[in-house]
């Protein structure tokens, strides 16, 4: 018998996230996802009158393919791709693997080519920017074991999340949003970060289940050159197959200057990428009320409920601060007392300490008003 719960995440997908049309085409991209969930969005799809594409993959055959592709393979597969991505309208990305570091390994000048060859045309500038599109795990023994869960526990942990109520959520993040819009100087105080920028003029965008599950943030970007001081984060990041833990960037007129984790020479590598990757395309603010611990997996990391994330590499278009970059590294620093604390200050204003809003009109995005 099939998970009730499962045709339920299927049907949020397809009606709340991207709101399939008539005649509309929609890639499922299933890595290493299960079965079950990939009918259930096939028929969902189909009940709204769409047409479902799918393509199923897994990530060690990914490996051993990016290990062995020349450049010339990768520009071809690129095209092709990019070809496909043009004439959907809607994209749905399950992904699920039993290995979180399955990427380790691949030389890094591989890595490179393929984020800069492969995934900034077909995904950066094609599917983010001009399809309605949503990306989600599915949980797994792996996923259970990096959340130090039973895997019944996890799934039970999953489903709630995935399954939250997120047009609540999204009216409750309005007073968020307008304060964002109308700010100009942030500062961030943490253990190890005392960090300044502005977002003035840059605006602010909502994330409340129309492009991850789980979600839970709102999200502007710094201007570009407004940064200074030092963010230490603490929670663990993976990148290309590596796990980074405890990154400490320094920042000058917007610039990362320094940058040490507990592979330096490797973190540096990356930001080394390219121009803009020194220089940061995101600021958010994250709330999930059932997300409370990272998991090595930045799809829940990012929306830990007391978090916020500040991301080298590309901007949105949405909040555009002209940074451009191969890269966009979410990267996480929470602030409830477990975590050392921390306070947001907008505009000289307390807005946020150690994890909890604090001003009136922000109460709606605490836990207890969520759940």
């Amino acid at each position: 018998m099939r998970d009730p719960r499962l045709q339920k995440l299927a049907q949020n997908l397809v009606e709340y996230s991207i709101d399939v049309q008539p005649g509309e085409n929609v890639l499922l991209d299933m890595i290493g996802s299960d079965r079950e969930l990939t009918k259930c969005l096939i028929e969902e799809v189909a009940k709204r009158g769409g047409r479902p594409f799918v393509e199923t993959s897994d990530r060690s055959v990914l490996r051993t393919l990016l290990k062995h592709a020349s450049k010339e393979q990768m520009e071809l597969w690129s095209v092709l791709d990019l070809e496909r991505m043009k004439n959907m309208q809607g994209y749905i990305a399950v992904r699920a693997g039993d290995n979180v570091n399955e990427l380790a390994g691949v030389p890094e000048a591989n890595m490179r080519l393929y984020d800069q060859v492969y995934r900034n045309p077909v995904h950066t500038e094609q599917r983010v920017k001009k399809t309605k599109w949503v990306v989600l795990r599915y949980p797994n023994a792996s996923m259970a074991q990096l959340a130090n869960m039973s895997t019944e526990a996890f799934e039970d942990f999953y489903f709630d999340v995935c399954n939250l109520d997120y047009a609540k959520m999204d009216q409750a993040m309005d007073p968020l949003q307008a304060l964002m819009e109308k700010t100009d100087r942030v500062r961030i105080v943490s253990p190890g970060t005392d960090l300044s920028f502005s977002i003035k003029n840059i605006g602010a965008k909502k994330c409340s289940g129309h492009r991850n599950i789980p979600d839970g943030e709102v999200f502007s970007a710094p201007v570009r050159d407004s940064v200074q001081g030092k963010i230490t984060y603490n929670a663990p990041s993976v990148y290309s197959g590596v796990t980074f833990q405890n990154i400490a960037l320094t920042f000058e007129n917007g610039k990362i200057v320094k940058a040490e984790s507990n592979d330096t020479a490797r973190l540096n590598e990356i930001l080394d990428m390219d121009e803009g990757a020194r220089y940061i395309g995101e600021f958010a603010i994250g709330f999930n009320p059932h997300i409370l611990h990272p998991m090595n997996d930045i799809l829940f990391d990012e929306k830990i409920a007391g978090s916020l994330h500040f991301t080298p590499g590309q901007a949105y278009e949405e909040t555009d601060n002209g940074n451009r970059s191969a890269v966009h590294w979410d990267l996480v620093l929470i602030q409830r007392p477990e975590y050392g604390g921390g306070e947001i200050y907008f505009d000289d204003v307390l807005i946020r300490k150690d994890g909890v809003f604090v001003i009136p009109e922000l109460e709606g995005l605490n836990a207890e008003n969520l759940k």
